[in-house]
């Protein structure tokens, strides 16, 4: 029996949003045509992308592809002097709004969450070191309580799981703040959302350890390969997430030093359904969109392929 997967992409390989000199003139169709043309499914959203359901699944159906998911940006962690962990969950409930409606019009199953409150991961001049963390275990009782009652809104609400992206610069990077937040939140609520280079610069000598912890979490993942000489340097001479990302600390799946095939032998035998998403920051300058775009999609299908025909 075939495992139930697709591989996707995220457009980050010829456009980022954080760093729009790296292909900002890019024309999203190019983006799109591209991936379809390489034999992705699906794209993750930026911020080239229409932003209404109806006008995205439009631009979608011209090329055949799904939407995979979107990133959202959370603003749960840090609760503000003099307001209630419901008031903060009410601005936040009113702010996804636009967000998740067009999710669930396209069919998304998952929404990456990506907890954006106190973080550095956009600020090229800051070092990654000096990110925010939690001051106690109240901070992350409460933290993981609203967290919680977001991820169960947006079931209720959307028919979206929440998928929490460990993600440099923010509160939960290390591997011990992953084992953290999963132990306080709800499986019911709180999806991982498992991201191989960023488990690997968070700390992860080898990204398979906390996968398999977590495995029964994982409802989301990103497969993007790591230069661990790259990342070496970020950490010892403190580079920011941007600054790693200009000097090539991620590629695509096939080009650095993670075990694809280990990874996702690991999710199939975990029960794993879902999205195998692509999702490389690179300069496209350096490293052509298209031609790293297939490395990365020949990579994963070729393990796909190898896993369906019992090899």
């Amino acid at each position: 029996m075939n495992w139930n997967v697709r591989i996707g992409i995220n457009p980050i390989g010829w456009m980022n949003d954080d760093l729009p000199e790296l292909g900002g003139d890019t024309p999203l169709d190019t983006a799109l045509r591209e991936g379809a043309e390489i034999g992705y499914e699906g794209f993750e959203l930026g911020n080239k992308f229409p932003k209404t359901g109806p006008a995205l699944k439009a631009k979608l159906d011209e090329f055949g592809i799904a939407c995979v998911s979107g990133w959202y940006s959370g603003m749960l962690a840090e609760l503000p002097e003099g307001m209630s962990n419901g008031q903060l969950l009410d601005v936040e409930m009113a702010n996804c709004v636009a967000h998740m409606e067009k999710l669930a019009y396209n069919g998304a199953k998952v929404v990456v969450y990506g907890e954006c409150a106190g973080t550095v991961q956009g600020q090229i001049n800051t070092p990654v070191g000096r990110r925010p963390r939690f001051a106690n275990d109240a901070e992350w009782q409460g933290y993981a309580q609203r967290l919680n009652a977001f991820g169960e809104h947006i079931q209720k609400q959307y028919g979206i799981t929440l998928a929490y992206h460990h993600h440099m610069g923010a509160y939960v990077e290390s591997p011990e703040e992953v084992d953290r937040l999963m132990a306080l939140t709800d499986p019911k609520h709180v999806g991982l959302l498992f991201d191989t280079g960023h488990a690997f610069f968070g700390g992860a000598g080898d990204p398979l350890v906390p996968l398999k912890k977590h495995l029964s979490r994982v409802v989301h993942v990103h497969c993007k390969d790591v230069r661990p000489a790259v990342i070496a340097q970020a950490r010892n001479d403190g580079w920011s997430f941007l600054t790693s990302v200009l000097n090539g600390a991620f590629t695509v799946p096939g080009d650095g030093a993670i075990d694809f095939g280990g990874m996702l032998r690991t999710l199939k035998a975990g029960g794993y359904e879902g999205w195998l998403v692509v999702e490389a920051e690179q300069d496209p300058a350096v490293a052509p969109s298209y031609a790293y775009g297939k490395k990365g999609y020949e990579t994963l299908r070729g393990i796909v392929d190898q896993i369906n025909k019992g090899a």
